[in-house]
């Protein structure tokens, strides 16, 4: 739900809409960032990439590598958390869970892969992963509605 701040008139309405523009900015300067990381990290990724290949017997190397690439996933989610504010100058809750789910997920993976996780552990997050799930599927069933339908 975006607030109309056309209709906002004075001092209120003139304070407003500089915050407004402020908070784009910062916004717009944190997406920025966010590119610039994902830059790094993918050639962060080429090179792992290139040290897996060069040493195929070094699990480490391996290990490197698939940590890498899900850590660019999670970096993906959390582009598009800020790109939808932008759009719609609110934190939507689906896209949130996605991207704690996706955290979750690379957790598990690099755990198992590692073989460090322990029993406990395995059930806590995949109680934890449970939990968004239903968040997430409960996020798109109560969408919030536009103004006129109901």
């Amino acid at each position: 739900m975006t607030v109309d701040l056309s209709n906002i008139t004075g001092a209120k309405g003139q304070i407003l809409r500089v915050y407004g523009r402020i908070i784009d900015v910062i916004v717009v300067f944190l997406i920025l960032v966010m590119l610039l990381t994902l830059g790094v990290a993918f050639v962060g990724v080429l090179y792992d990439l290139y040290d897996a290949l060069s040493n195929l017997r070094h699990e480490v190397a391996i290990q490197t590598l698939v940590i890498s690439i899900l850590s660019v996933f999670v970096l993906i989610e959390l582009f598009r958390t800020f790109t939808d504010y932008l759009e719609f100058h609110r934190i939507r809750l689906r896209v949130l869970t996605e991207v704690a789910i996706v955290f979750i997920l690379r957790d598990i993976f690099i755990g198992l892969y590692s073989h460090s996780l322990s029993w406990q552990d395995i059930l806590a997050l995949a109680a934890l992963l449970a939990v968004l799930v239903s968040a997430r599927i409960a996020s798109v069933y109560f969408t919030p509605g536009k103004k006129g339908e109901e």
